[in-house]
C-alpha cells in the first residue's frame, strides 16, 4: 500500500451504532477501549500491539475483548522490546496501516524514545510531507497508584519537547473516548498520556451521543467537534485559575472546592492536549482572575508546567496581580509508595499556593507582595 500523503482525515463508510442506550455508568479504562473497538470497527487498517495486550487484553485491560473480536492479525502481543514495537509501527505505519501501540508503562517507553525523536516525529518534515506516519503511542503514565520507580513516572516533557508530536492526557471519561478516537484517525503521531490513577474511575455519560459524534466526523472527513487541541473550563470561577492537566485536573479540582468553602473562587482549566496547546482558553481565564496556579505531577525543574507558566507570563503580564506560581513533583526520582503522598501535587499544597497570590495591597503592612514571594515550585 503507498504511503500516506494526506494530512486532512479522510471520510470513511462507518457502521451505524447498534444501540442508543443514553446515559450510563462507565471506567475511564471501558471508555478507552470502546474508542479502540469503535476506530477498528471502522477501519480495517487499524491494528493495536504491544505487550500482553492480545488474549490478556494488556495488564490494566485496556484491550479487552479487542482479539475475540477482531482476530488476532489486528490485536496481537509482541516480544518485550519496546524499541522493536516502535520499529514496527513506524514501517507499519509507512505503509498504509494505523498502528496503536501500547507501552506497558511509563518508563518502559524509555528503550523506544531514540525511535521517536529520530523517526516518529521527523518522518513527515524529513520527507517533505510525503509519508505520513498515522500512529498512536499509547503510555499508561504517572502516579497515585503505589506503584514503584519505572512505574509512576511522568514523561509528558520529553515529548513535549520534540516538535513533530501531538501530546494528549485525558482526564475525564468522555475525553478518554473521544480524543483517543480523534488521535487514532490523526495522520501524524500522537503520544497518548494515559493517567493510570483514573483507570477505574467512573462517570455517567452519553456513550452512544459521544459515538455518533465521532462516526458522523469520521463520514464527512472532519474533526470531532472538542477534540485535540481544545481546553475546557473544568470548573467556573472568578479569584483565581488554576491550570492541569491529566491526573492533576481531579486534585485542582478538589482544591477549588475546598477553596469555595473559605471564601475563594477558583477556575480550573483542564488543558487535555498538551501539544497542541490551547493559549487562547487559558489566557482568556488568566486576563479575567488576574491569577493562576499551574498542577503537575512531573518534576518542576524545566517541565511543562514551567512552560506553561512562561506562556502565561508573556502573554498576560499586564492582566496578572501576581507572579505565576507552580505547584509540581519534585526534582527527584520517583519515591517508593509509602512516600508518594509526599511526593505528588496534594490540595493543601494548593492552596498554600494560592493563599501566595498576593491577594493584599501591594503597600499594606504584612503585604506578600511587600515582602516579595517567589516563584519556585511548591
Amino acid at each position: 500500500m503507498a504511503p500516506s500523503t494526506d494530512t486532512r482525515p479522510q471520510a470513511r463508510e462507518v457502521p451505524e451504532a447498534a444501540t442508543d442506550s443514553g446515559p450510563e455508568t462507565l471506567t475511564f479504562a471501558k471508555a478507552l477501549n470502546a474508542a479502540l473497538a469503535d476506530e477498528m470497527a471502522a477501519d480495517p487498517t487499524v491494528v493495536v500491539f504491544g505487550e500482553d495486550v492480545g488474549p490478556l487484553g494488556g495488564v490494566f485491560r485496556i484491550t479487552d475483548g479487542l482479539t475475540a473480536r477482531f482476530g488476532a492479525d489486528r490485536c496481537f502481543d509482541t516480544p518485550l522490546a519496546e524499541s522493536g514495537i516502535m520499529g514496527m509501527a513506524v514501517g507499519m505505519a509507512m505503509n498504509g496501516l494505523r498502528p496503536v501501540v501500547e507501552m506497558q508503562f511509563d518508563a518502559f517507553a524509555y528503550p523506544a524514545f531514540e525511535q521517536v525523536v529520530s523517526h516518529v516525529a521527523k518522518m513527515s518534515n524529513r520527507t517533505r510531507g510525503k509519508v505520513k506516519l498515522p500512529l498512536v503511542i499509547r503510555i499508561p503514565y504517572a502516579g497515585g497508584i503505589g506503584g514503584v520507580e519505572h512505574h509512576c513516572d511522568s514523561s509528558e516533557a520529553y515529548y513535549a519537547h520534540t516538535p513533530g508530536l501531538t501530546v494528549v492526557a485525558p482526564a475525564t471519561v468522555a475525553d478518554a473516548y473521544t480524543l483517543l478516537r480523534d488521535a487514532v484517525r490523526l495522520n501524524d503521531p500522537v503520544v497518548f498520556l494515559e493517567p493510570k490513577k483514573l483507570y477505574w474511575s467512573k462517570e455517567t455519560v452519553d456513550l452512544a451521543a459521544l459515538r455518533r459524534a465521532a462516526d458522523e466526523a469520521l463520514r464527512t472527513g472532519g474533526r470531532i467537534s472538542g477534540g485535540i487541541g481544545t481546553a475546557a473550563v473544568a470548573r467556573p470561577g472568578t479569584d483565581a485559575t488554576l491550570v492541569a492537566y491529566g491526573p492533576s485536573v481531579s486534585t485542582a479540582l478538589a482544591a477549588a472546592a475546598a477553596a469555595e468553602a473559605e471564601g475563594r473562587s477558583l477556575e480550573v482549566i483542564d488543558l487535555r492536549s498538551i501539544v497542541p496547546y490551547d493559549d487562547a482558553t487559558v489566557d482568556a481565564s488568566v486576563r479575567r482572575t488576574g491569577r493562576a496556579v499551574v498542577v503537575a505531577e512531573a518534576p518542576g525543574f524545566a517541565s511543562v508546567a514551567s512552560e506553561i507558566a512562561a506562556r502565561i507570563s508573556e502573554r498576560c503580564f499586564h492582566s496578572l496581580a501576581a507572579p505565576v506560581l507552580r505547584v509540581t513533583g519534585f526534582d527527584i526520582p520517583y519515591p517508593a509508595p509509602k512516600l508518594e503522598h509526599w511526593f505528588l501535587p496534594g490540595v493543601d499544597r494548593i492552596l498554600d499556593a494560592v493563599d501566595e497570590l498576593q491577594w493584599d495591597e501591594p503597600d499594606a503592612p504584612g503585604s506578600t507582595a511587600a515582602a516579595g514571594t517567589g516563584t519556585d515550585p511548591r
